[in-house]
């Protein structure tokens, strides 16, 4: 008898994990479809490596899900930067761009936690509005370094590429549900 209980459990996680691997799949393509700056396989391999995503059942989750993966890279650049600045590891004429970086990786951080209580509230649209002003971060912090008395290569054009595409994730799936 108890092995035929464990069996129904097994089958009936694998349905969920299977459900939540097509909600992944099936947001990712129609996000990617309705913008063409969404990576179809990076999406879904973003929401993937999430474990919460296994048991997600709706697009709502998702933006949840996807949402707490930008804050979370967003936090992290913000402590790069942090670390860089307080152990004076930086070029001479880069200090500025990267206090200015970390000013606007904080705000993305803060933009992207308001947007989770505005979710949680399921008011999406405000909610996308929020995340778009997360948006700007990346690339605002790449122009820093080449706008200085000397232009200076960007340490975090890849962290910049990746949060970019992180952020757009929330904010596409905010797009289909507003």
């Amino acid at each position: 008898m108890t092995f035929l209980f464990y069996l129904a459990m097994f089958f009936l996680l694998l349905n969920a994990f299977t459900i939540a691997q097509s909600l992944i799949q099936d947001s990712c393509k129609k996000a990617a479809d309705k913008n063409p700056k969404i990576h179809y396989n990076f999406c879904v391999k973003s929401l993937e490596e999430n474990p919460q995503s296994k048991t997600a059942r709706s697009l709502d989750r998702l933006v949840m899900l996807s949402t707490k993966n930008a804050v979370s890279k967003t936090t992290s650049m913000k402590g790069i930067v942090d670390k860089i600045l307080k152990e004076n590891r930086f070029e001479m004429y880069s200090e500025k761009p990267l206090r200015d970086c970390l000013e606007l990786y904080s705000d993305a951080t803060n933009s992207l936690k308001e947007a989770l209580t505005i979710i949680k509230s399921r008011d999406y649209k405000t909610a996308n509005v929020v995340i778009s002003a997360a948006m700007g971060a990346p690339p605002s912090c790449e122009i820093g370094f080449k706008e200085g008395k000397e232009p200076l290569k960007s340490p975090f054009t890849k962290d910049n590429d990746v949060l970019f595409k992180l952020i757009l994730i929330p904010f596409a799936f905010t797009n289909m549900l507003k």
